[in-house]
């Protein structure tokens, strides 16, 4: 069968009366949208694409990575699904006291917890799949075997994170830190293609135990860290209800702790009153500090109850929605890669406070978590389905896009192209290019300062990239919207 070649949508939003997929690559678009030709559903749609970012987007995601999912049935009712992974049971505190700050810096060893993609993808598809466990993976299994051409963000990515990997030597070789890969260059990961066969043919265990758990253990400790192979098969993920909460009408699902999903629901319940006039300047103020208020409330309450990110939505025909993400954090993560394996592992870590702090850390402890997949409900059904990768600008993400959809009324692309803002810190606020002047008039006369410094990402704040399916409450038609910050793009079913 042939299949319509993915395009990139900036002005107007995809339609379709039957499934949709908005994702962040057009290789791992069309995965999701072959999975549903074949008869799947929207979670193996959505697992398909997500093992193709791996290797298509391997400096934002991959199998060394989390993964988090909110899921609307076609009956309304709605779950999340919690799959990141713990610090090490090794794991000594005082080490961590020791350091500056008494947080694990950014790219140090410690910062690495237990991978939790793969299971995650083997729980969602036992719950919810419906094709063949090994069919998910064919398209990302090819394309890291017969290589990609690189596209055009991730090759700027690429090589401005090279500095990363330099420090790991494993890193270094696979990933070519010292000539990466320019835009429209062919590359392939034959290691890691083999690993997703064996995952494909054996399912997670080829992953949490045997050889690669294994060697990944050996990788860390090298460097020394704690993670062992006993950390990777004691892994396990879960489904949790959803926080909830209502803005404009409709029903607003987050994932709970340790996310900061709850961060956007307290921004949201405080601008719920207020009138929000697009046309005033001080509305933006008002969502700004709204929004400062909620991260600093996060920050003082999310942790463990017990970046950087993909994100996939797909609609199927039957009406099951999933939005999921997952990510290795910071670009290529800890920067050590596994040898044999073809991948990195993520540096989660780095999100644990201070010891003695709630979310500080402890074995076997999950780390606040900037990961949130949401979706959104009107009537007790299926309204939206979206995420915004990005670190820290996830929730601000969510809290924008839905008050310019919601709020305003805008149409779909337009609310996700539209100029964002992003709080990097207490009282410092960036300001996306082709932001109205009265805008950034309102918010710098408040107090809210323009950033310092450059940081990673050569002098610009991330303002992320937000994936969104939308169904039209009129026509019943899906709408799909993919960000022009990104590389990817909406296909409808």
């Amino acid at each position: 069968m042939s299949l319509p070649t993915p395009t990139r949508r900036v002005s107007s939003e995809v339609r379709s009366p039957t499934s949709m997929v908005a994702t962040g690559h057009p290789l791992a678009a069309r995965a999701a949208h072959q999975m549903l030709v074949r008869g799947g559903s929207a979670v193996d749609a959505a697992v398909a694409a997500d093992a193709l970012l791996g290797v298509v987007e391997p400096m934002a995601t991959g199998i060394g990575g989390d993964l988090l999912a909110m899921l609307v049935l076609p009956d309304g009712s709605a779950h999340s699904y919690n799959g990141t992974g713990r610090a090490p049971a090794g794991l000594d505190v005082g080490r961590i006291a020791d350091m500056p700050g008494q947080r694990v810096p950014e790219r140090h060893v410690l910062s690495i917890t237990t991978p939790g993609a793969v299971q995650g993808w083997h729980d969602l598809h036992q719950r919810l799949g419906r094709l063949p466990w090994a069919e998910l993976f064919a398209p990302a299994i090819a394309l890291a075997t017969e290589g990609f051409a690189v596209a055009p963000v991730a090759a700027r990515e690429w090589a401005l994170f090279a500095p990363v990997l330099r420090a790991d030597a494993t890193a270094a070789r696979l990933y070519r830190a010292d000539a990466p890969p320019a835009v429209g260059e062919r590359w392939a990961n034959p290691e890691l293609a083999a690993l997703l066969a064996a995952i494909a043919r054996v399912g997670p265990d080829a992953f949490y135990r045997g050889a690669i758990a294994d060697a990944a253990a050996r990788a860390v400790q090298a460097h020394g860290g704690v993670l062992s192979a006993d950390d990777l098969a004691a892994h396990r993920g879960d489904f949790q209800r959803p926080l909830a909460s209502h803005f404009r009408g409709l029903e607003v699902l987050e994932c709970p702790p340790n996310t900061h999903g709850l961060a956007v629901l307290h921004a949201l319940d405080a601008l719920e009153p207020l009138a929000l006039d697009p046309s005033d300047p001080r509305t933006t103020l008002q969502m700004v500090e709204a929004m400062d208020a909620a991260l600093r409330h996060a920050r003082r309450t999310v942790a463990d109850p017990a970046g950087n990110t993909v994100c996939t939505v797909v609609v199927d025909r039957d009406g099951l929605a999933i939005t999921l993400m997952s990510s290795v954090f910071k670009r290529f993560g800890s920067g050590i890669a596994v040898p044999g394996g073809g991948f990195a592992l993520q540096n989660r870590g780095h999100g644990f406070s201070a010891p003695g702090h709630v979310n500080g850390p402890a074995p076997g402890k999950r780390p606040y978590h900037t990961v949130v997949p949401a979706a959104v409900r009107r009537d007790g059904r299926f309204h939206a389905g979206l995420g915004v990768v990005g670190g820290a600008m996830q929730p601000q993400g969510h809290v924008q896009l839905l008050t310019r959809l919601a709020a305003w009324g805008e149409p779909l692309q337009a609310a996700i192209d539209a100029p964002r803002w992003r709080l990097e810190a207490d009282r410092a606020l960036a300001l996306e290019a082709g932001t109205p002047a009265a805008i950034e008039r309102a918010v710098r006369a408040a107090g809210y300062a323009e950033p310092a410094g450059l940081g990673e990402l050569g002098g610009r704040s991330d303002f992320g990239g937000a994936q969104v399916v939308l169904r039209d409450p009129v026509s019943g038609d899906l709408l799909g919207g993919s960000d022009r910050r990104k590389d990817g793009c909406a296909l409808a079913g």
